[in-house]
């Protein structure tokens, strides 16, 4: 039986670039590239006609689009393209919903990586900004609340394990890990597991690779 490949959209107004990306994608046999566009005004119609898995965002396309984020995270996953070190911007788009960062001086297999890492479940960004979310620590008067044994469920979940996969680690029933995540979802004001990685992330609990 034939696996389902990675149907991704491109969204980037370069337009060389964006012909280079798509033929790249293109080569890879786990993934279908559904379309490209490269204005903001056609970004959202398209996420909803091709019903892609991946939606790859340049972060500016004729404007910014970070505050579009939010809403396109509710359609698709995403994977943001970057041009730009800004710290502040890149943290803005993953507060909005993006699943990954990749700057788009990157060599081609690290932007394969990161669409199969979203794809799977998890969270990728460069090193820069991991740097930069763990130097500046912000852990709040909740987190102190968590358990010893709901920090081991952070870790094990912020690095892209199944509620399965964390219960067999821990030695603990799958209905148990539920029962954590509820806890440390309300704690922690938290919606979903990509918020979680972040907490992870700037609490020191994880480093991403």
């Amino acid at each position: 039986m034939t696996a389902k490949k990675l149907r991704v959209l491109v969204a980037d107004d370069h337009e060389i670039f964006c012909e280079g990306l798509t033929a790249l994608l293109e080569l890879e046999p786990d993934i279908e590239v559904t379309g490209a566009v490269g204005r903001a005004d056609e970004v959202k119609a398209a996420v909803i006609s091709t019903h892609c898995d991946i939606l790859l965002l340049d972060l500016k396309l004729d404007r910014w689009v970070t505050e579009d984020i939010s809403e396109l995270a509710k359609l698709t996953k995403i994977v943001v393209l970057s041009g730009t070190d800004r710290a502040d911007e890149l943290v803005a788009a993953f507060n909005s919903g993006a699943r990954a960062i990749v700057q788009k001086t990157v060599a081609a297999e690290t932007v394969m990586h990161a669409i199969r890492a979203v794809a799977s479940g998890m969270v990728w960004m460069p090193p820069t900004l991991r740097r930069k979310l763990t130097a500046s620590k912000s852990q709040s008067a909740a987190a102190d609340q968590l358990t010893v044994r709901e920090r081991e469920v952070v870790r094990q979940v912020a690095v892209g394990l199944r509620n399965a996969e964390v219960a067999e680690k821990l030695s603990i029933s799958e209905g148990t890990v539920k029962i954590h995540l509820n806890n440390i979802f309300s704690k922690l004001n938290i919606r979903d597991r990509v918020e979680l990685t972040l907490y992870a992330l700037r609490n020191g609990l994880i480093n991403l690779r």
